[in-house]
This record gives C-alpha cells, structure tokens and sequence, in this order.
C-alpha cells in the first residue's frame, strides 16, 4: 500500500510517499480503509521535531526515535470505511464509515490502518465528508474539553486566543453552542472565516494586544504558548478562569498559586480523547450546533505543501489531506 512516510526529521520536503506493508488485523483490531487524515501542528512538531513547548523534548526524544523516527508514518486523526474486523470485535462491521483518532500509535497517513476495536472510533456523522469528519477529531476534542473544564455559563464573556486553526474554530462554535458572547482573537486574514462560523467579536493579533485593551474575560483560552501568562491573569474578571492548551512549565509551575491565593482560576488538564466526547461531537455535529471548518485539502502527493501551509499559520481552519492515492492516478 501507499503511505506518506519520513525516514528522518527536517523541514516539510523530508514526506514522500512510498511503498509500505499493508497491516493486517489483529483479533482484537479493525482493519480501516483511510479516506482523509488531518495534518496537524503536532505531525509538523514530530517530522521537524522543533516543539512550541520545550520541556517534554527528552523523553518523546526517546519515544519517537533518538536518531530517527521510529514509526516513519504521521497521523493521528482520520476518517475512513471499515474493510475488516477481527473476530473478537463485536462493536463495528465491514462497511462502516468512522473517524476518530489512532491514540499514540499513529499511521493514519497511509491507505490502510489497523487500530483496536476499543480505539476512540465511532460512525461518521451523516451530514459530513470524509474530509469534513477528518477534520473533527483533534480540534473537537481538546475543544470540547476545555469548554467543558472551563464551565461556561450562558451570557459570559469568552476570549479565545489561536482562534483560526483546528482547536480554536470548533471552541469558538462550543463556547457559542454553550450560551457565551464569544471573542476571537488570530491574524486579521482569518477574522471573516472567524465571524461566519459565529465569533462575535474578531481581534487582529497583529494590530492590537487584548490583554492591553482594557477589557475583560470570564474565560480566557489560550493555544498559543508565547502567551503571557501575567496579562491574561490580569484581563480575566473577578472568579475568571484562564485556561492554557499549551502551557509553558513556567506557567504550569504559577497556575496552583494563581488558583489558591486569587479570585481567578488557571485551569490545564490535557484531552483525553474519550468515545463519549467523540459521540457529543458527532451529535453537535448532526444536530447543526457545530461544523467542520476545513481550509484546504491536499492529495498525498502534496504532503509537503499541507505541512507548509500548517506551519506558516496561514490556513483558515483545518488542513486535510486525502488519503484515496489510487483515485488520484
């Protein structure tokens, strides 16, 4: 079969597709025919191994491979046609369209995936793609767990910070669903794409600092890592919780004494990735509350550029690559 592989790290140009075996399943597993995979800000991070956060370079350093990849195929996020089921699955049959997401094993950039049948996988919503649904997973889920750890309440006041790439425009949409008046705060390229999927109010980082203008949060969420940790702290209104996706040490070090010793919260508590959220995903997404905001797909000969367009943060909502090879010839 054919994958998107790299044999080591470096910049965009080390993908190419190639020639790998063809997984067969295991009794407990399911063999799934890929139809789309996103690529993420965390496949580039791997393939480059160049990390936003530095503090955990050592040990995925040793997880992924010391002096090259270990596993040379990306992809976490997907979303395909069950092929086969191994004899010990009862959950899913041959046929079925799913998303999901792979956990740490990764592979989904590759024609064909096995993964377990106790994976975080469901059907597909019927409203949606493949490439639509490929673009749920990741953002959906830290999205959905943040909201939910920041325990919005109708009418308050949300600013979200990386509101144009994955994560940023399905909080938006679930902060909106939740009853909020919403804040989005990315490059000025992005503020249309921000106000049609219901951004109320659009900031142009380059332009202007919200922590400066004087305005003020029940709930600040915050994907960008750069982010100073004392100004949203500062912009959050009396019982505010400041909620970080990608936290420095440093401020996972303040939040503690932050939360004990002030009127505001610092909440972090990474996504778990669990089928109960995925199924709320997939009834928001049915029921018109939430949809996917797909900026480009890309076919798997193109692996480069949608990496490219990943890391320049350029892109308008998710970055999809299509994983049908054979229709493309």
């Amino acid at each position: 079969m054919k994958a998107i592989v790299y044999r080591e790290y470096g910049a965009a140009n080390v993908l190419h597709v190639d020639d790998v075996e063809k997984p067969t399943p295991a009794n407990d597993q399911v063999l799934i025919k890929v139809h789309a995979v996103e690529a993420t800000k965390a496949d580039c991070e791997m393939r480059s191994f160049n990390f936003a956060v530095g503090w955990f370079w050592l040990p995925l350093r040793i997880g992924l491979g010391v002096f090259r990849p270990r596993n040379p195929v990306l992809g976490n996020y997907f979303s395909g046609v069950i092929e086969a089921v191994g004899c010990d699955v009862s959950d899913y049959e041959a046929g079925q369209k799913v998303f999901g997401a792979t956990g740490l094993r990764m592979g989904a950039y590759a024609e064909y995936l096995c993964v377990a049948g106790s994976a975080t996988i469901a059907t597909m919503p019927h409203n949606m793609t493949f490439a639509e649904a490929a673009a749920v997973p990741l953002g959906g889920f830290n999205a959905l767990h943040y909201m939910r750890k920041a325990g919005i309440r109708r009418g308050e006041k949300v600013l979200i910070n990386g509101a144009g790439a994955s994560i940023g425009t399905f909080a938006v949409q679930i902060a909106k669903a939740m009853g909020a008046e919403v804040t989005a705060v990315d490059s000025g390229i992005k503020g249309a794409m921000l106000t049609d999927i219901g951004a109320d109010h659009v900031i142009d980082y380059n332009e202007v600092d919200f922590s400066d203008s004087g305005n003020t949060y029940d709930v600040i969420f915050s994907m960008v890592a750069a982010t100073s940790y004392s100004k949203c702290v500062r912009a959050l209104k009396p019982n505010g919780r400041y909620v970080m996706a990608n936290p420095k040490l440093s401020d996972m070090l303040r939040s503690p004494v932050t939360t004990r010793f002030s009127d505001k919260k610092v909440l972090f508590a990474f996504a778990g990735e669990k089928m109960e959220e995925l199924l709320e995903l997939r009834r928001l997404i049915e029921a018109g509350d939430v949809a996917a905001t797909v900026d480009k797909i890309f076919s798997m000969e193109q692996a480069t550029e949608a990496h490219t367009r990943v890391e320049t943060e350029r892109r308008l909502g998710t970055v999809v690559i299509s994983m049908e090879y054979q229709q493309q010839q």
